[in-house]
This record gives C-alpha cells, sequence and structure tokens, in this order.
C-alpha cells in the first residue's frame, strides 16, 4: 500500500516535473511581469522628479548625478552578490523582502528635508532593486517552459512599462502637490509585497525542479572554448555599457535637454519622457521572441549598432522629429537587453542567477556612472552637447559582430534554439 502511494506520489512528480519544463507557466511570467511593474515604476520616479529636487534643494547637475550614482552604485554592487548567494541557496520569499526596502525608500524620499537623507532613500531604493532583480529573473527561467527568450520579454516588459508610467504618475502626483506626496507610492510597494509573496509560495513548491540539473542544464554545442567565453561576456558587458551610459542621458537628462532647447514646461517634459519610455518597454518585447527565432546575435547585433543613425541625428532635430526620433532608438535599443541576458546565460549555464546580476548589475552601474559623468560634463558645457557625444556611443555595437554563433540544447531534447 505504502508502495503505490509512493510510486504514485513519485509519477506525478514526473510528470509535473515535464509539464513545467516543456510549457510556459503564463501565471506566473504575468505575476512576475506586474511585480516588476510595480518595482520599477517607484525606481523611475527618482530621475521624474529631479527637476523639483534641484529647484527645492538648489542642487546643480553634479549633485543629480551623484543621486543617481548613489542609487545605481547600491543595485549594481549587490546584485551580483544577491544572484551568486541565490544560485547556491534559492530563498524563495527574498522578492517580498526586497520590496520591503522599496517601500522604506519611498517613505522616507517623501519625508526627506536634506541631501544627505535623500541619498540614504535612493539606496534603500537601490537595495530592493538589487534584491528582486536576479531571483525574479530566474524564476522567469524557470517558468518559461523552454521560451527563455520570451519568457525575459514578458518579464522585462512589465519594468521597462513600469519605467514609462513612473513620469506620469510623477507628473500627475508629485508635481502639482509636491515631492510629500511621493508617499502615496507606497501603496504600490504594498501590493508589490503581496504579489511577491504569492509567487515566493508556487516558487517553493517547485524548488524540486532545481535537482533535475541533467534535465534541464543547456549544453553549449561546437564546443565553445573558456577563452571564447571570457571574450563574449567581456563584448556583452561593452554592448552593456554602450546601451545603459545612452539610456542613462536619456532617463537623467532627456527632460533637461528639452526644456533647454524647446522651453516645455516639466509636466510637458515629463510626458515626452513617457513617449520615449513607453518605447523601451516596446521594444523589449519584441526583443525575446526575435532573439529565440532567428538568433540572439542577430538581434544583439542590429539593436545596438542600427540605433547609431537616429542617436545621431537626435541632437539637431526640431521638437516633432525629437519625438519620434526617441520612440524609435527606445523601440530600436531596447530590444536587445533579453538577447543579451540569455544569450549569456547559455554561455554559463548552471549560473541564471549571477548572470543575471552581473549584467543586471552592470545596466545599474552603468547608469549611475554615467549619470554622474554626464552631470558633471553637462555642468562645465551644455545639455546639448552631452548629447552631441552620447550619440556616437552606439557605434560600440560593431562589437557583436565577434560573438560566436552557438547551438544550444536541451539535454533530454526537450527544446533547442540558436543563438
Amino acid at each position: 500500500m505504502n508502495t503505490s502511494f509512493l510510486l504514485k506520489k513519485k509519477a506525478t512528480v514526473k510528470g509535473a516535473t515535464a509539464k513545467t519544463r516543456n510549457t510556459a507557466v503564463y501565471s506566473v511570467l504575468i505575476s512576475l511581469s506586474f511585480a516588476h511593474l510595480l518595482n520599477d515604476s517607484m525606481q523611475s520616479l527618482v530621475p521624474s522628479i529631479y527637476p523639483l529636487i534641484k529647484q527645492d534643494y538648489h542642487l546643480d547637475f553634479v549633485h543629480i548625478g551623484f543621486i543617481t550614482l548613489t542609487f545605481q552604485t547600491v543595485a549594481s554592487l549587490m546584485q551580483p552578490l544577491v544572484g551568486n548567494f541565490t544560485d547556491k541557496r534559492p530563498q524563495p520569499f527574498s522578492l517580498a523582502l526586497g520590496m520591503c526596502f522599496t517601500l522604506c525608500g519611498v517613505v522616507c524620499l517623501s519625508l526627506s528635508k536634506s541631501f544627505e537623507a535623500i541619498l540614504f532613500s535612493v539606496g534603500m531604493i537601490g537595495m530592493g532593486s538589487a534584491v528582486f532583480h536576479p531571483e525574479s529573473s530566474r524564476m522567469a527561467s524557470l517558468a518559461s517552459g523552454g521560451k527563455r527568450g520570451l519568457a525575459q520579454s514578458v518579464f522585462q516588459v512589465g519594468g521597462n512599462t513600469g519605467a514609462a508610467i513612473g513620469p506620469l504618475l510623477a507628473a500627475a502626483i508629485v508635481v502639482p502637490f509636491g515631492l510629500s506626496h511621493i508617499i502615496w507610492f507606497s501603496l504600490l510597494a504594498l501590493a508589490g509585497i503581496i504579489i511577491l509573496w504569492r509567487i515566493g509560495k508556487w516558487y517553493k513548491g517547485n524548488l524540486f525542479l532545481r535537482e533535475k540539473k541533467r534535465a534541464t542544464t543547456l549544453k553549449i554545442e561546437g564546443p565553445v572554448s573558456h577563452r571564447k567565453t571570457v571574450i563574449s561576456i567581456v563584448i556583452l558587458l561593452a554592448l552593456i555599457f554602450s546601451k545603459y551610459f545612452y539610456l542613462a542621458s536619456m532617463n537623467n537628462y532627456y527632460t533637461f535637454f528639452l526644456i533647454d532647447k524647446f522651453h516645455v514646461s516639466v509636466q510637458g517634459s515629463q510626458i515626452h519622457l513617457f513617449i520615449f519610455l513607453l518605447a523601451v518597454a516596446s521594444g523589449v518585447m519584441i526583443g525575446g521572441p526575435m532573439g529565440d527565432r532567428f538568433g540572439r546575435k542577430y538581434v544583439i547585433w542590429f539593436s545596438i549598432l542600427g540605433v547609431a543613425p537616429f542617436t545621431l541625428m537626435l541632437p539637431y532635430a526640431n521638437l516633432f522629429w525629437t519625438s519620434i526620433l526617441s520612440f524609435i532608438i527606445g523601440t530600436v535599443l531596447s530590444s536587445a537587453f533579453p538577447a543579451i541576458i540569455v544569450y549569456a546565460q547559455e554561455l554559463l549555464p548552471g549560473k541564471l542567477g549571477m548572470i543575471s546580476g552581473l549584467f543586471y548589475g552592470l545596466a545599474f552601474g552603468m547608469g549611475g556612472i554615467g549619470s554622474a559623468v554626464l552631470g558633471v560634463l553637462a555642468d562645465k558645457t551644455s545639455i546639448y552637447f552631452v548629447f552631441q557625444v552620447c550619440a556616437f556611443l552606439p557605434l560600440i555595437g560593431l562589437l557583436a559582430g565577434f560573438l560566436p554563433r552557438l547551438k544550444t540544447k536541451e539535454v533530454k531534447g526537450a527544446w533547442s534554439s540558436k543563438t
């Protein structure tokens, strides 16, 4: 009797493993995407209120740059460490804990009375981001059913949509009523905690899938040598630098550029920023499935290098064409990230958390360093000159031509893809 029960239980677990491995769990992916939306809408609140912070606290562009540097540095340094730790010891409820850090940061930001208090607040928001991204990216991979590019796109589109919504919420709530009304964003953090706690329960119930490494670990055909793997990772990191250094100019200084060149209002500039960030969200959704279908190397190459003609035209366009060009730039440039993440994960299978943390961390780090450097450059020259210089960054995409074309397959043949 007991033997029969154990055999049935073993068969049930085996069936659940196969089903989860071969079928995307869209309820989990959508929940992760929505949590990502909440998380990144609170993150995008920070650069959205820079004009108000600069005015109310009498700051210059260097101070603005260091606010971003603080936020991005905390997030970038912690993410690889968190990812490496959770590779070895999964933490199903760590995402809810990370959202608690974000909640604390939002509340403190609404109560801040000094520049130092602002730095502490954005540091807490950065800590929340550091905990959230590596493990949630691993959960997306676990729920992908083999469609890893699609899963990363679904997960990432939530974050980029949240980043686009943040400036609109800031324009509607914070700009008219003052910085103290940032406290309303704490409701988003509370909703995120509830959602992520429920996702943590699903993850805890599916941790047995991690033990099926022989069935789920990717193996590279070819094979790719250690030297070529290292070179490829370095190239990918250079492409991340190009992408996120340029995005730093747009996320943090695009509103100032529009105000300075076209004399638009603060709320008007945030609407233009929303258009750009909405394009970033749409591009992310395109990049993952295209990488699954046509090969990630080509998506990466097209996305980074292909945006160069539009970035070079942007500083010289009128307001109408600036909006059009910014939408094209956001769509094309953002399509690379899901492909880059999955490509790197396939180069180093079994280290999903570390790779996710490394690349998300570098993305945040480049955003922070870029903001600080560009802030100094803007103070010494002009915002207009900053955008002229940054226009050449996508030419680094030429390096993508040196990436190897990978063929990967699941050991038991559940799925295959070309990279």
